[in-house]
C-alpha cells in the first residue's frame, strides 16, 4: 500500500522567503518528528536517523535522501530511500497577490508492515510540523 498526502498552505511571506526554508534540506528534516538526527553529506544529499513508533521496527533507520529536482525558487523534489521504505517529497511555490502558495506532497512506499499505516496517521501533523517550523523562521505568527 502507498500513502499519498497533499496539502496546500498560503504563507504570508513573500516566494523568496518561503523558498529559503523549503530549498534548505536540513530545515525540512528537521521539522519532521521522527527524524532524531541529520547528517548532510553535501551536493542535496543527506542521511536522516529516523525512529518510527512501530512494533516491527525497534531501532533508528538511516534513510538515505537526495534532492532529485529543483527549479528555484518554485519546486524541490527530494527522493529517501531506505530498508523499510521510500518516499519522495514535493514542495511546489507560486507566487501570490499578498503571499505565497505552498503545495507539498508526499508518496510514501512502505516495505515492513506498519509502515504505511504510521504515515498515513501521521503525515498530517507532520505538514502541521513543517508549516509551524516555516512560519517560526519568518518570524510568523502560526
Amino acid at each position: 500500500m502507498t500513502v499519498r498526502v497533499e496539502r496546500v498552505v498560503e504563507v504570508p511571506a513573500p516566494l523568496a522567503d518561503v523558498w529559503s526554508f523549503i530549498a534548505d534540506p536540513e530545515k525540512r528534516a528537521r521539522s519532521i518528528s521522527v527524524v532524531t538526527d541529520y547528517e548532510d553529506l553535501g551536493n542535496g544529499k543527506a542521511v536522516w536517523q529516523v525512529k518510527l513508533p512501530i512494533p516491527v521496527i525497534n531501532r533508528t533507520i538511516s534513510v538515505e535522501t537526495e534532492d532529485r529536482t529543483r527549479d528555484p525558487p518554485q519546486y524541490v523534489e527530494f527522493v529517501g530511500k531506505s530498508k523499510v521504505m521510500r518516499v519522495v517529497g514535493e514542495h511546489t511555490l507560486e507566487e501570490q497577490a499578498d503571499d505565497t502558495r505552498l503545495t507539498n506532497r508526499f508518496v510514501v512506499d512502505g516495505k515492513l508492515p506498519g509502515v504505511e499505516r504510521f504515515f498515513k496517521r501521521n503525515l498530517e501533523s507532520e505538514f502541521d510540523n513543517l508549516e509551524r517550523e516555516l512560519h517560526e523562521d519568518l518570524g510568523l505568527q502560526y
